[in-house]
């Protein structure tokens, strides 16, 4: 297949490459977070719950590990057929629900975030469209800021989620971002042309992809397993590191190519057992970031230098949309249009 041929994949490439603006846009908005700044002492806020579906879900698992490591709320993730099918009662005061949809119209969502409402929760909603539903439901709405995304497999709005995430959780825990280099670094990510080359040209279709990541970067594992087979109709894991040795290893074989997530920062006792472990059976190992112990044969994804592990995670997610993108045009799909997919699933 024919990497050159640039009518695949165009719009994905092309809103990929969005994301540094996305992120300015964003950050030079940090007004809008002024009218929740307040919402966990004011409403006496014991626990966090996150709503979320597909790509959101999975930006959902960062704001969870956010919320609980800067916070020390419990924090979890909703379900929202146990309204939408079971018909649960919800007793939700002194909970904070946070919605995150790209588009803020699936109905299970809208119904699951009425219900919580209605049962004492105060609700946020994360979306890309002011007048959706969902953002019209909640009580503090903040916007992606990601602009029209027409690619089915969502890039700058993931990203758009996880940077608002944090900007969230940092105006409640007080911590201090360095947007300049967040900004400047998803800029020398997206315009490395080369980023992804030496892993899409190793890399096959025909043998088992685990894409593995701890801590802040389980989200983006977890995320990349699903781009990856969103545009290359590929079965791929996407596991915490800590949970692959429990159980999922046993699977893992000479020829299985791995892929560790890696931010710059990330404590290396994190997943130093698991890449022992991996290496001893398989040698087909991918790095994706900064951080990281590669050995001679491995290869190498670069990712960001942020300040630290959370705001290199954000940014390290243009690398792994970038292989997405081109792993699918080496295979002869186009990610711009998969199979039996479409741009919003509207879930009841």
């Amino acid at each position: 297949m024919n990497m050159a041929n640039d009518s695949l994949g165009a719009v994905m490439a092309s809103e990929i490459a969005e994301t540094p603006k996305v992120f300015r846009r964003i950050l030079s908005n940090l007004d809008a977070l002024e009218p929740v700044r307040d919402i966990l002492s004011t409403n006496k806020i014991s626990s966090v719950l996150i709503l979320a579906r597909g790509t959101s879900d999975n930006a959902a698992h960062f704001l969870k590990y956010l919320v609980e490591t800067k916070l020390g709320l419990p924090c979890g993730l909703t379900s929202p057929s146990s309204v939408t099918i079971y018909d649960a009662k919800l007793h939700y005061d002194g909970v904070l629900v946070v919605a995150l949809s790209q588009s803020g119209q699936s109905p299970d969502l809208v119904a699951f975030a009425k219900s919580a409402k209605s049962a004492g929760a105060k609700l946020i909603s994360l979306t890309n469209d002011a007048n959706s539903p969902l953002a019209k439901a909640a009580d503090h709405h903040l916007d992606l800021q990601a602009g029209a995304e027409l690619a089915v497999a969502a890039t700058k709005s993931y990203s758009a989620q996880l940077l608002t995430s944090y900007l969230l959780v940092a105006t409640w825990a007080n911590l201090k971002i360095d947007g300049d280099l967040l900004v400047a670094q998803a800029e020398k990510l997206t315009s490395n042309s080369s980023l992804v080359s030496e892993a899409v040209a190793a890399c096959s279709r025909e043998n088992e992809t685990v894409v593995l990541g701890r801590g802040f970067a389980y989200p983006n594992a977890r995320e990349a397993a699903l781009k990856i087979q969103e545009t290359c109709k590929v079965s791929v894991q996407g596991l915490s590191t800590a949970d692959y040795l429990h159980g999922p290893i046993s699977a893992l074989t000479p020829q299985t190519q791995v892929f560790i997530l890696a931010p710059a920062h990330l404590p290396l006792n994190s997943i130093s057992e698991a890449t022992t472990r991996i290496r001893a059976i398989t040698g087909r190992i991918f790095w994706v970031g900064n951080g990281g112990s590669p050995e001679a044969g491995d290869i190498v994804i670069a990712g960001s230098d942020c300040r630290d592990e959370m705001e290199s995670t954000i940014v390290d997610a243009i690398s792994l949309q970038r292989f997405s993108l081109e792993f699918a045009k080496k295979s002869g799909f186009d990610p711009d249009a998969p199979v039996g997919l479409s741009k919003v699933t509207l879930t009841h």
